[in-house]
């Protein structure tokens, strides 16, 4: 199939299928009786972050680790600078402080540990056992939250039908994993005719084309008023990708990469989440979505510049 093709299609079921799992993860977070924000950084976040992990799986089988590191990394700078500002642009999110409580450090560590197991130049198997250690204790903690929000339930907008959330949620979570895969497929292709190096391949084409079901999926929470979902979501998908994808793959191969490489995906992606944190009435406003937007220019004009000179 033809490159350009590919990623048109890949654009097209994101777009379907990002609208069915919205609609089905607000309808299951209404029958379940937890709150929305739990479904996106938990269900919704494992679903848009299923094309990182097909990446993870293939290249690092394939002994290629360093394209799942760079779509990884290049993933959690496109998920908050790139899709986050282009939902802040739409217009500003409210968002509590306590609801990103849990969340919101955690993603504010994991690149600042994967720089520090980074500094020997590899992640080993025994660093990927760390890092989904890591991830284990947050699920729990998302969990046990879940479990106490069960009796403090929220009427919202959603579908209610137990057999359509199923079905929409199914048939959203299908669209969302074929659209990564297409993407991936076009990205990849277009991206190599240009002779970039793997790492820079992972962290701009492989991981626009990986983050297009988040984009989705967050424009669309966002369009239908569930603020929360989108937010969820994103945080959520960055946990994934950072101690669970990158611990994936590095428990199938070693990675070793360029630390100036790593560095600029680490430090945009710390930069960007710092930007987004709520201010104390709970509101993220609309000209940071224009900061983000230029934060995410000037990193993907760095990271492109240094993996040419290498």
């Amino acid at each position: 199939m033809n490159d350009y093709l590919a990623l048109t299609l890949g654009v097209v079921c994101a777009g379907v299928g990002g609208e069915l799992f919205v609609r089905g993860a607000v309808g299951l977070a209404h029958w379940a009786r937890i709150s929305p924000g739990i479904i996106g950084a938990t269900v919704a976040a494992f679903a848009t972050s299923s094309p990182e992990l097909s990446v993870a799986i293939n290249s690092a089988l394939a002994g290629k680790p360093q394209i799942s590191l760079g779509d990884a990394l290049g993933s959690n700078v496109v998920n908050v600078a790139l899709i986050l500002g282009l939902a802040l642009v739409i217009s500003g999110i409210h968002s509590p402080r306590h609801s990103v409580k849990r969340d919101f450090p955690v993603a504010l560590l994991i690149p600042i540990i994967t720089g520090v197991l980074f500094l020997d130049g590899e992640l080993s198997r025994i660093d990927g056992v760390l890092m989904l250690s890591m991830f284990l204790a947050w699920l729990v903690a998302a969990a046990m939250e879940a479990r106490r929000q069960r009796s403090a339930a929220e009427k919202i907008l959603g579908e209610h039908r137990v057999w359509l959330i199923i079905l929409s949620s199914l048939a959203g979570l299908a669209l969302l994993v074929a659209a990564g895969n297409l993407i991936v497929g076009g990205a990849r292709g277009i991206a190599l005719a240009f002779g970039i190096d793997e790492f820079t391949v992972g962290a701009t084409m492989v991981a626009i084309g990986t983050s297009v079901p988040e984009l989705a999926t967050t424009i669309i929470a966002k369009l239908r008023g569930h603020d929360e979902v989108g937010l969820g979501t994103i945080l959520g998908s960055n946990i994934f990708n950072g101690i669970f994808i990158v611990a994936v793959a590095a428990l199938i191969h070693p990675i070793t990469a360029a630390w100036r490489e790593i560095a600029i995906a680490l430090v945009f992606g710390l930069v960007a989440l710092v930007f987004t944190y709520p201010t104390r009435t709970g509101f993220i406003e609309r000209r940071r979505g224009v900061l983000l937007l230029v934060l995410y220019a000037a990193y993907l004009a760095t990271i492109l510049q240094q993996g040419q000179a290498s």
